[in-house]
């Protein structure tokens, strides 16, 4: 048996808000079926809510009075928002904008270690820029944005806070509100006044790479924390603080659905009926609205094939009108340009259907002149354009933007504070969640010789994962985090206050001369993890944790070997597949992505220096943790239950252990008795594969933009493309100056001998857009050497030209070529020795689909 006992959680997944609740356990009603609706719906399966202020007519009064002095060219002004990058307070004060944003890794001066005085510098500047009526136009105030998600983290030397995942493990709405506080404090010091956040997606499915910037996939839990978040963001909507002084703008994110596309695809489809969507992924939005809330984000996503940003129905006659929303809603990140008939630099349906500020970080002037053209037109009505407007004004003056009073701007003493750091502290405690404790080896004595390993034990950017000073938190070192502390380096304090010693040593290697007391270590911890990631980058194909290579699992047992017992944290932004790691280990702690305080995860490993447990284990799990690498949609209510540990799990230290040492550590992509499909790129590469350039002799060139080139002359060029939707598909063209190839790869070999046993075929989508003259060939690389090629020109001169086929080949092909499956480097390969044009989109595997592949060698 994999368990001593089997843990069940009686889980009641209900919001006071919503419709309806079912416990775990029953048989789940069949939900409406209204998969067919798009643009429209039934309201009825939205709660009514009332707005969360009350008309103000003296507030109304002030904006129609500003509104009547101000020109159209000053309206379309207000709904666009640019990335300080590409924007001065030059352009602020010609074009009248309403707002300006930091994306990740932007910085005042382009300077990574820009100042807070620099920061506020900025924003003086813009501000004193949208004050200016020197032109005669209208002053009003200019707002700006921040992906403030785990406390300041655009800004070095900010308290970064655990990224939400783990905050969903601390179960407590109490201190998430006062780390909304305490963001808002640091915030304000740089002289921004705006957040986007919280996100309050409700994820099912954890191969999205935007996981661990939800709560949890419990709609109660999101319900919870989105409402405590955006108090402590904004203030209490009845107190006289209220978005005053050392409060902010909040913004509830993404409006809807962002956390059930298919396959957990960013950007993807959410194709549940409206009633799920209502009751599960708009949980969050039924607390943050009534606690005042002031802007929405649109999300990328689409529901049921209809782009969000373009969606009337959703974004005003539910958000607006039914839910009682009087804020504004913002764009995400060129979000506009994927509505249909849109492109980044014109898009009247996003504003018709609701979206009242555009997102346009670097093509804002075109965009201003056809929105103005537009308006002019009556394309966009006058009536809309003025909602967007009101709406934007209404809540610049709320916020008391027009006064600017600012009291904590430039102040000393508040940026990464030992206030806000102990809160952090705090917050790692409460998120770590205990899986395994054989024998309550945990918490351990600190007065011992502990010998700490693994890339994550001295390694903040590991612990802060994405969002962190870049997009995506990587590039970053120990310099970028002045006043943190690193895991290892709160064990080693922890340690040493006890009369214990603590060394590092990543690889595991150690003698007894390394400790003072000449013995060997009495305990290893093991610290490691998934490394950074954000959005988009992050979406994965399966939930195993390091395919291919298993570094961190041959240092686990290296040291059971040795006989010396092993405590792994495990660094990760989402629940992934460790059941080998799990057996090797004595005890295991989910520490998901702790952020500049690791000092927090210390107090909890150990006990204090008379032996007494200083904090006890409380952390529960937010997700629902696979026991197989194929349980990517795991959720309590959903028919066939049966994770490793079930959503709430948790142990105290005086627990017992509910886990052996015998899972199954077969990780084969196992779903209903067969192999599921294996996707290498869909919309984007999924993990662990990269798509890149390669030519002889060069260095591999990356595919990370919608669109990238190889050497001087580009003799390769690879661009993003639409075949059903935006950027779906990519068009690989080669001049042909020299033979060259684009492949999907991975860092490390993966074995995919299961697909070839399972008579598995290439499959994908295939465009020839001018005739083949040189030779074509697809093929699968497997090491130094190790290379298999399987000609496709005879096939792909059959095909008409410019029209969307789909090919197949046997995998068997590949494998009679040479190719040896349980070593695979590039599972994709395209290489042309001439001239050529080729788009492809949706490249996977395809279990039992050799005998029907368009070419076929088996047998």
């Amino acid at each position: 048996m994999k368990f001593k006992k089997r843990f069940s959680l009686s889980l009641m997944l209900c919001v006071s808000v919503l419709v309806g609740c079912q416990p775990q356990g029953e048989e789940v009603p069949a939900k409406e079926d209204n998969s067919q609706i798009s643009g429209g719906g039934s309201l009825e399966n939205w709660p009514l809510l009332e707005p969360a202020f009350p008309r103000s007519e003296k507030l109304e009064a002030r904006i129609s009075e500003i509104m009547s002095r101000m020109s159209l060219e000053e309206k379309v002004g207000q709904i666009i928002q640019a990335e300080i990058r590409h924007v001065t307070p030059e352009d602020v004060k010609k074009y009248h904008l309403g707002s300006v944003l930091n994306g990740g890794g932007a910085f005042p001066n382009n300077d990574k270690f820009a100042t807070p005085k620099d920061w506020l510098a900025l924003s003086d500047a813009f501000f004193k820029a949208s004050m200016d009526t020197s032109d005669g136009g209208v002053a009003i105030p200019l707002i700006w944005g921040s992906d403030a998600v785990h406390g300041h983290n655009n800004v070095i030397g900010a308290t970064l806070f655990p990224h939400n995942i783990g905050l969903g493990a601390a179960k407590d709405a109490e201190l998430i509100e006062r780390i909304g506080r305490a963001t808002a404090r640091e915030v304000a010091v740089t002289g921004i006044d705006w957040t986007f956040a919280p996100t309050v997606a409700v994820v099912r499915d954890d191969r999205w790479g935007r996981t661990y910037e939800s709560y949890s996939e419990d709609p109660a839990v999101v319900a919870d924390y989105a409402e405590a978040m955006v108090k402590g963001l904004q203030g209490g909507k009845n107190e006289a603080d209220f978005l005053r002084g050392e409060n902010l703008v909040a913004t509830a994110k993404h409006f809807v659905g962002d956390g059930g596309t298919t396959r957990g695809i960013d950007r993807g489809d959410n194709a549940v009926p409206e009633k799920e969507l209502a009751e599960v992924h708009a949980a969050g939005y039924l607390t943050a609205l009534p606690a005042g809330v002031q802007t929405v984000m649109a999300s990328f996503n689409s529901w049921n094939g209809e782009k969000l940003h373009g969606h009337q129905y959703l974004l005003t006659d539910v958000l607006k009108e039914r839910l009682g929303f009087d804020g504004f809603v913002v764009g995400d990140w060129n979000g506009h340009s994927f509505v249909p008939g849109c492109t980044l630099e014109s898009c009247a349906a996003a504003i018709n259907a609701g979206l009242d500020m555009f997102m346009v970080p670097a093509d804002w002037k075109a965009l201003y002149n056809n929105t103005l053209a537009q308006a002019k037109s009556g394309e966009i009505p006058t009536e809309r354009l003025n909602d967007a407007v009101r709406r934007i004004l209404r809540v610049k003056l709320r916020a008391g933007l027009f006064e600017r009073s600012m009291p904590l701007a430039g102040k000393a003493g508040i940026l990464g504070n030992a206030e806000h750091r102990a809160i952090a502290r705090e917050a790692v405690r409460k998120s770590l969640v205990l899986m395994k404790n054989n024998d309550q080896l945990l918490p351990l004595a600190a007065k011992q010789n502990v010998l700490v390993v693994g890339d994550g034990a001295d390694n903040l950017s590991k612990q802060s994962g994405g969002w962190t000073i870049s997009w995506q938190g990587t590039g970053n070192t120990r310099e970028d985090f002045p006043g943190a502390t690193s895991i290892f380096e709160g064990i080693a304090a922890a340690v040493k206050s006890a009369g214990g010693e603590a060394i590092l040593s990543e690889d595991g290697s150690f003698t007894d001369a390394s400790f003072a007391n000449g013995k060997a270590p009495q305990v290893a911890i093991a610290i490691y993890g998934e490394e950074p990631y954000a959005e988009w980058h992050g979406d994965s194909t399966n939930l195993e944790y390091q395919r291919g290579n298993k570094e961190d699992l041959a240092l686990l047992k290296k040291l059971r070997e040795q006989e010396i017992p092993v405590v792994s944290v495990f660094l990760s932004g989402r629940p992934l597949w460790v059941n080998s790691e799990l057996n090797t280990s004595d005890a295991f702690v989910a520490a998901w992505l702790p952020g500049s305080e690791g000092a927090g995860v210390a107090d909890v490993l150990f006990r204090g220096a008379k032996g007494e447990i200083r904090y006890d284990f409380t952390g529960k799990l937010p997700f629902s943790w696979p026991m197989y690498t194929n349980q990517t949609v795991l959720n309590p209510y959903h028919e066939h239950y049966d994770p490793l540990f079930a959503l709430g799990y948790g142990l105290s230290v005086n627990e017992e252990s509910l886990v052996s040492n015998d899972l199954p550590e077969t990780s084969e992509n196992m779903a209903a008795g067969g192999l599921e499909d294996a996707w290498l790129l869909v919309s984007r590469p999924r993990a662990p594969w990269v798509l890149n350039i390669a030519e002889d002799g060069a260095k591999a060139v990356p595919v990370n933009g919608n669109r990238a080139a190889s050497g001087e002359d580009n003799n390769i060029v690879v661009t993003s493309i639409d075949m059903s939707s935006q950027e779906d598909a990519r068009l690989i063209e080669w001049k042909g100056l020299r033979p060259g190839a684009v492949q999907l790869s991975a860092e490390y070999m993966q074995n995919l001998d299961i697909y070839l046993e399972e008579g598995s075929a290439l499959s994908l989508n295939i465009r020839v857009d001018q005739k083949l003259r040189e030779p074509l060939q697809a093929a699968v690389t497997c090491g130094e050497g190790c290379i298999a090629r399987v000609p496709l020109q005879s096939t792909l001169k059959t095909m008409p030209l410019n029209d969307w086929t789909r090919l197949s080949v046997d995998l068997q092909c590949f494998a009679k070529a040479g190719a040896d499956f349980s070593k695979v480097f590039s599972a994709f390969r395209l290489e042309s020795e001439g001239a050529a044009a080729i788009a492809v989109a949706n490249v996977r595997l395809v279990p039992d689909a050799a005998a029907s592949a368009d070419i076929r060698c088996a047998g």
